[in-house]
This record gives C-alpha cells, sequence and structure tokens, in this order.
C-alpha cells in the first residue's frame, strides 16, 4: 500500500470554533424587471474542521449559497463572516485577497487550462497569489510545491500531460490539487462527483476524506446526492432558498 503524502506546512490542531457563518443571507437576480429571489435569509455556520454538506434538490440555492461563502457572488443582503470580518463587504481587491488566502474551489466541471501541463494547472493559484511582479521569482518554488500536491491527489506520473490527454477522474484531482496549493482553511466543493461515474466518484470522495484527515482543512460539499451528503459530519438540507429541519 502506498504511503500517505502529507501536504507541504500541515495546520495546527484543529478547533472546534466557526470559520465561516451566513447571517441572513438574501439573494436576488435580476430578470428584466422582475427579480428572482434564490435564497430567503439563510442564516448557518461553517465549523472548523468539519465536513459539512449541503443537500437538496436542482434549483434549491445550493450552488448560490456555496458561491456567497466563497466570495464569487455577492449577497443582496446579510453577512459572510470570518471572524469579525465581513467578508461581503470588502472591496474588490480585498475580496480577491481573501478569496485567495482562505478557499480552495472544486467543481463538477474541472475549469483547467487547456494549454497547460497538469503540473501548471496546479501551480496556478501560487502564481497569482505572487501577483504580477511576483511572478517570475515565485515560479520555481509554485512548481516545487505543485509537484508535492500531485503526489498527494497521486496524479505524479501525469504531471507533464494537458487537460485533453487526462480521463475525468484526472481532471478531477488536478483540479483538487489547484484548490489545495495556497493550504486553503475551507474547500468548497460544488457537485465534485456530478460529472463522473459511480465508481470514480466513488474514488475522488475517498481522495477529499483522505485529505481532510491529513490536512485538518474544512470541507463543504454541496450536492444533491444523499449518499454524497451521508458521509458529512453535519447535513444542512435547502429547500426553495431555506434551510429546511
Amino acid at each position: 500500500m502506498t504511503p500517505r503524502m502529507p501536504i507541504p506546512n500541515l495546520r495546527p490542531e484543529v478547533r472546534n470554533d466557526e470559520v465561516l457563518r451566513a447571517e441572513g443571507l438574501v439573494k436576488d437576480y435580476r430578470i428584466g424587471r422582475l427579480a428572482l429571489r434564490v435564497l430567503h435569509g439563510v442564516t448557518m455556520e461553517v465549523r472548523r474542521g468539519e465536513l459539512l454538506s449541503i443537500v437538496g434538490p436542482s434549483g434549491a440555492g445550493k450552488s448560490t449559497l456555496l458561491h456567497l461563502l466563497g466570495m464569487l457572488d455577492t449577497p443582496t443582503e446579510g453577512k459572510v463572516l470570518h471572524g469579525e470580518l465581513d467578508l461581503a463587504r470588502l472591496s474588490g481587491a480585498q475580496q480577491a485577497h481573501w478569496r485567495n488566502r482562505l478557499f480552495g474551489f472544486v467543481f463538477q466541471f474541472y475549469h483547467l487550462l487547456p494549454d497547460f501541463t497538469a503540473l501548471e494547472n496546479v501551480a496556478m493559484p501560487a502564481l497569482v497569489g505572487a501577483g504580477l511582479l511576483g511572478w517570475r521569482g515565485a515560479r520555481k518554488e509554485a512548481l516545487r510545491k505543485a509537484r508535492r500536491v500531485l503526489e498527494l491527489v497521486k496524479l505524479t506520473d501525469r504531471a507533464g500531460h494537458r487537460p485533453a490527454q487526462l480521463s475525468g477522474g484526472e481532471r478531477q484531482r488536478v483540479a483538487i490539487g489547484r484548490a489545495l496549493i495556497n493550504q486553503p482553511e475551507v474547500l468548497l466543493c460544488d457537485e465534485p462527483t456530478g460529472n463522473l461515474d459511480t465508481d470514480t466518484g466513488k474514488r475522488i470522495l475517498e481522495l477529499l476524506g483522505d485529505i481532510r484527515a491529513q490536512t485538518g482543512c474544512t470541507l463543504v460539499i454541496v450536492t444533491h446526492d444523499e449518499r454524497v451528503a451521508a458521509m458529512g459530519d453535519r447535513v444542512i438540507h435547502l429547500v426553495d432558498g431555506r434551510i429546511s429541519d
């Protein structure tokens, strides 16, 4: 059995406090003159180190909630708190800084850059975090870290392959590696197995569980599949934009 590879610079011992808190989240989308309300005052917390499943039918607002938590979108009303800091009210530049520092994202569709290798795709967030002026100096270190992350997701032998040369499961492993490169506090996963066959999806979920066990990161998984949700320490059911008991 291949020994598990630790991700560089493991985080300190996990505490049972909140890493994120949503208060009264409302999200409206404009369609012409009409406002479509997708979230209706959602209040919830994400506890440090837990695996939280957010489950519900299509159209329930699951992805919208995840995007608001990760600052990929801005709420119409409400707060997203990291400690005392309201992430939803930061400037665009401040949000970009905290997004890169706090979060890793894994989506159903992998969003890999087709002209870059698996290694380069994994390294990309570390290069972005270095900024334009620091890009050249950071490249060597970013690629070194990316190689170690590829070991963690068991893709060392595919480091030089571009996305078109990889299977669906391999692409998702690259996407997970990319999400991990900056050692995020919270890994936000939106239907991470939704584009995979059953066996491959099971292996991806096992990988996410292994990563959580090794790094102590917080994991939030959005899914419509109750079987996937059941792997969580807690399950939040979202129905018609509201949390259901």
